[in-house]
């Protein structure tokens, strides 16, 4: 009998619109007038990026030759998204249209200087709470990332309900949690991921220490850039190298691609120093692209950058 290794895959479908303003905007903004901003940026550049918690991390799992399984909403202009999932071979059936909102769309105009101004309008996100983890069918692991805020409540509750291991990943959300909200997730969670500074919000959420939630968890994962990574462990402590990058491009989308070695190391049995080198690679090879799902390796390509990064196949 086959194993089940479909990672169910909660989170956001978005797109990136990303605007690029050839001046500055210090020069536009005056200090004394900014209770009245009435400002125009032209912005002779502008691409669109598929993006999206979710579609990110299922991208990148789909890539290593996994099973993800993408639950999440997406609005009336998402037939070209649903269109380049039936191109990858990513499963969409878990994915439901609402027809009276827009997909989920950020706004992003940079300046010469790196500055950003952002817009996000969450659109057909904020439905995700009408999506049912046991409508989906059987599957071995569930990851709960970035979403509406009501729908990451019902999902964690429903994992846990359903008896699905699930790796909680709040990301940009973790702000609209409260400490008491925040402990019912852990409490439920299997796992948890958190880039460094996340973490430290986390903790001082809850008022728990960094030992008293891995002891909540069976792994611990937080991330620190060039820095690597811990996986807190079955009472050990894995501290996980960064792989150094061909070269650094855009950040967006790596903790997505890490996230999805992750999932990957899980559902193939992997041990935990294995599984975070593997996902300290996927990092590595997506921040040497523009946006988040443009890189593209074949399994057997990943496999080979792993052993010559670590000295060992996985």
């Amino acid at each position: 009998m086959t194993q089940n290794k479909t990672a169910l895959i909660c989170g956001s479908l978005a797109f990136d619109k990303i605007m690029q303003y050839h001046g500055r905007f210090g020069e536009a903004l005056l200090a004394d007038q900014l209770h009245k901003v009435n400002v125009s940026f032209l912005v002779p550049t502008l691409r669109t990026e598929y993006g999206g918690c979710s579609a990110n991390v299922a991208y990148n799992l789909n890539m290593l030759g996994g099973d993800p399984l993408i639950m999440a909403t997406i609005g009336q202009d998402g037939g070209e998204y649903m269109e380049r999932f039936a191109q990858l071979g990513i499963e969409t059936r878990a994915i439901r249209k609402i027809a009276s909102a827009y997909t989920a769309q950020c706004f992003v105009t940079a300046d010469l200087d790196g500055n950003q101004i952002n817009a996000f309008h969450p659109g057909a996100m904020e439905h995700s709470q009408e999506l049912y983890a046991g409508d989906v069918g059987q599957v071995a692991i569930a990851i709960i990332g970035p979403d509406g805020r009501e729908g990451m409540v019902k999902h964690a509750a429903d994992c846990a309900a359903l008896g699905i291991p699930f790796m909680f990943d709040p990301g940009q959300q973790l702000p609209r949690f409260d400490g008491a909200e925040l402990i019912r997730f852990i409490d439920q969670a299997t796992y948890l991921a958190a880039n460094d500074y996340e973490f430290e919000l986390l903790m001082d959420r809850t008022g728990l220490t960094l030992p008293e939630i891995a002891s909540r968890l069976e792994a611990l994962i937080v991330t620190r850039g060039a820095q690597g990574s811990e996986i807190y462990a079955g009472g050990e402590r894995h501290l996980i190298p960064a792989v150094t990058a061909e070269k650094v491009v855009d950040p967006t989308g790596c903790g997505d691609a890490y996230r999805a070695g992750l999932l990957y190391g899980i559902t193939e049995g992997f041990d935990w120093p294995t599984t975070g080198r593997l996902a300290s690679l996927m990092g590595a090879l997506k921040i040497a692209h523009q946006g988040g799902q443009n890189h593209a390796f074949t399994r057997d390509e990943i496999a080979t950058r792993f052993h010559a990064a670590f000295g060992y196949a996985f």
